[in-house]
């Protein structure tokens, strides 16, 4: 559970009950997710369990309930015979179930009377759970705050190029793809005006034309991963640079930056792929500011966000606006981002230890 909680998958023993071995069957392989349901009948017996809980139900059944579907399992499911269910349920099931697991009762948050067929009850668990979600959704907190919508071609990317075995070829490929449709969707967010235009048919289109005074900025070496995206959703875009160190979570010195002049008169997209501390992204927004660029000029992009970058950003700059594709769990003990894609400039280039 723990391991689950900081964004780490683990794999569970398939016990198998006509051997009572747990190695006859591969593991299971669970993965993190907003909500992890822990079940068991004495899942609250040990304190260290039910202080990692969130919520803890106690799903109440009636005893003629529960002896026969434990009748019904046993002998279709795990091939025991009924003479042999019902003497281990009156020798070791009903007492260990009185002794054990009813005074469990007592530390439940809510208590389900009928289990299933219960429908209100779940359908309450259900609603508080949406509503706790929605309290964490970052979307919500920070208005400026730009996820594109997640469709099955974009989880299939993301799980090319974070998989540790994908090619380069491959990871560039997919990155490229993923790279395009955010800066697409980080060019929907900047002015335009109304235009009209004759199409060849001779009938009058009213359209937008495209914000004309814009450039980008690329957070050297990761951001220049995304330069070819942009050059070819604008044409003859001037594309600026900066150089930031960082080490560990630090991210503050500034190393090397060459913007074009007039940068103060422009929109800026401002490109680095993984946003993971926010402090590097900090002090590259903070020189566009100080060079007369209005913080909502800037659309910063990225392919992957981490909790807490957005939280420094969009509190440090409020009127900036960040699109991503995927918000991540957070970040490790080495302020990488997790589960992250590793080290995106080294994969993209070819410069990785392989």
């Amino acid at each position: 559970m723990e391991k689950l909680r900081k964004g780490q998958a683990v794999d569970i023993p398939n016990y198998d009950f006509k051997s009572y071995k747990n190695n006859v069957f591969p593991p299971r392989r669970v993965n993190p997710s907003d909500v992890i349901i822990l079940e068991g009948i004495l899942i609250f017996h040990d304190p260290r369990v039910r202080d990692l809980m969130n919520m803890k139900i106690f799903v109440d059944a009636d005893a003629d309930v529960r002896l026969a579907r434990r009748i019904k399992r046993d002998t279709v499911e795990k091939g025991r015979d009924i003479a042999t269910v019902l003497d281990q349920y009156s020798k070791f099931v009903k007492p260990a179930f009185e002794d054990f697991i009813l005074p469990t009762k007592k530390y439940a948050d809510i208590i389900i009377p009928r289990g299933g067929d219960n429908h209100v009850a779940i359908d309450l668990i259900v609603q508080h759970i949406h509503t706790k979600l929605g309290q964490h959704d970052l979307c919500k907190i920070y208005p400026n705050l730009y996820v594109i919508q997640s469709t099955f071609q974009i989880r299939g990317m993301h799980t090319l190029i974070r998989d540790s075995k994908t090619t380069k070829h491959d990871f560039i490929f997919y990155s490229d793809r993923l790279i395009r449709l955010v800066v697409e969707h980080g060019l929907g967010h900047l002015p335009f005006t109304e235009k009209q235009v004759v199409t060849p048919t001779g009938s009058v289109y009213s359209g937008v034309d495209f914000c004309k005074r814009l450039c980008g900025v690329s957070v050297i070496r990761s951001g220049e991963s995304m330069e070819n995206a942009l050059r070819a959703c604008c044409k003859g875009i001037k594309i600026g640079k900066i150089l930031i160190h960082r080490e560990g979570d630090n991210g503050q010195q500034l190393i090397y930056e060459k913007l074009p002049s007039d940068i103060s008169e422009r929109h800026v997209l401002l490109l680095d792929p993984i946003l993971g501390t926010g402090n590097s992204a900090v002090q590259a927004i903070r020189l566009l500011i100080s060079k007369g660029v209005p913080e909502s000029n800037i659309i910063f992009l990225n392919l992957i966000s981490a909790p807490q970058g957005v939280n420094v950003v969009c509190k440090k700059f409020p009127r900036i606006k960040i699109v991503t594709s995927e918000i991540d769990i957070g970040l490790n003990v080495e302020f990488r981002v997790v589960p992250g894609m590793g080290e995106f400039g080294d994969r993209y280039f070819g410069t990785d230890d392989e």
